[in-house]
């Protein structure tokens, strides 16, 4: 395959691309075809490596109204119902709308996937489920499944085990929740345990952290510090991190040096931290974000997931990571030209990182030809004007393949 007029990693110039036995092989203008080989003519529009979720729930998606609406809007009802719903699971149930939702987001770009996934079901019927479903579509899109304790790994005497079955069935990352174990002293106490648990049996971390308007919520810090003390940082990931927005400047600053001492990573949710956010305030009304904009600046690694599509704590979404980076852009005030045409990297190349995949992503020679064309000359306008992944291409085949619409307007003028 060769994609010809592209202007890769939005930079000004345009190239070429060229793609053989499912890897990159030149990248430099003017490239001339080979004899019958498919040629893409990008029309000087903008070739960027895949899209990367960061952080969604495969298992909860697709079930809003089930078996009832979330109407205040907060986290705490939207656990009940999923509480509610968790009983009714079956394979089939969670595969199904698992796999619609994977479709939703490979025709948005994306290939790679974090899915965190709930394991208070003692039958672990949705992580049985998705370990079946990423072996089923890897071909077409990575997936890495995070056992996630959402009732809080110290809180039930059966958890810690069915947290080491699930490492032991084949999850990627271990998960947690410190925030919404009973006590203080519990969240910092898991924090550690499950720190200890991803040395022991290697796996990457990643941790729903401080996800409350809360500033006395602080396991951020002990996350981080225990990340830098076991020199593991670059593989572990605190989600949400919301208390942030709620931290006072002074010691806001005291935890960015930690951060970035200890190499770890944040994500993001702006749809749904927005949405959750605030709920408890009248006014002022805080966003309920993390300090998306001041983490970017003192060099600490974030990345936007969109958490939930059509479920008890999101009722909308289809899986496009251009409503994700619009909402954060707004939100944390990240407005100024080249933030916009930068702001790509929140699903991209910072997400890679994430997932501590970063030496096998990107659009360069030798690397698996990932990448996606966008109906847009530079990502400024792919963001402004919304516009379509025109081709999402896989170890150099094309796996979805969108046609613009049309509009005619017949106004007089």
């Amino acid at each position: 395959m060769l994609i010809k007029n592209v202007h890769v990693d939005n930079q000004a110039a345009l190239t070429d691309v060229q793609i053989k036995d499912g890897h990159f092989s030149k990248i430099a203008p003017n490239l001339v075809p080979d004899a019958g080989e498919q040629v893409i003519d990008g029309q000087g529009k903008v070739l960027l490596p895949p899209f990367v979720e960061s952080h969604i729930h495969l298992d909860t998606q697709l079930t809003a109204g089930q078996p009832r609406w979330n109407e205040s809007g907060t986290l705490f009802e939207g656990i009940r119902i999923w509480g509610e719903r968790r009983q009714e699971l079956t394979k089939q149930d969670v595969k199904q709308r698992a796999l619609a939702t994977i479709r939703l987001l490979v025709k948005h770009g994306i290939q790679h996937i974090r899915s965190h996934v709930d394991i208070s079901d003692p039958r672990l019927t949705a992580l049985q489920a998705l370990l079946e479903l990423k072996e089923e579509v890897k071909d077409q899109v990575d997936i890495q499944l995070v056992a996630f304790p959402q009732d809080g790994v110290l809180t039930n005497l059966q958890e810690k085990g069915l947290m080491e079955q699930a490492i032991k069935e084949g999850v990627d990352v271990i998960g947690g929740i410190p925030h919404m174990e009973f006590t203080t002293e519990d969240g910092w106490e898991s924090v550690h345990y499950l720190t200890r648990l991803a040395e022991r049996y290697d796996r990457l971390v990643d941790m729903h952290c401080d996800e409350i308007d809360d500033p006395a919520s602080r396991n951020l810090e002990v996350l981080a510090a225990d990340a830098y003390k076991r020199g593991i940082g670059d593989r572990v990931t605190a989600s949400h991190a919301t208390a942030m927005g709620s931290y006072n400047d002074a010691y806001a600053s005291k935890l960015f040096g930690l951060l970035k001492r200890s190499g770890m990573n944040i994500v993001a949710n702006p749809l749904v931290n927005v949405h959750l956010g605030g709920r408890f305030d009248t006014y002022p009304k805080r966003r309920g974000l993390t300090r998306i904009k001041d983490l970017t600046a003192a060099g600490i690694n974030v990345s936007f997931g969109e958490d939930d599509i059509q479920d008890f704590m999101n009722p909308l979404g289809d899986g496009n990571m251009l409503d994700v980076i619009m909402m954060g852009v707004y939100v944390d005030h990240l407005m100024g030209y080249h933030q916009l045409q930068d702001s790509f990297k929140f699903v991209t190349y910072n997400g890679a990182r994430t997932l501590h995949i970063q030496d096998q992503y990107g659009i360069a020679v030798g690397k698996p030809a990932n990448c996606i064309l966008l109906n847009a000359p530079d990502f400024y306008h792919a963001l402004n004007e919304h516009r379509e992944v025109l081709y999402n291409i896989r170890h150099g085949k094309v796996i979805a393949e969108t046609r613009p619409a049309k509009t005619q307007l017949y106004l007089g003028f």
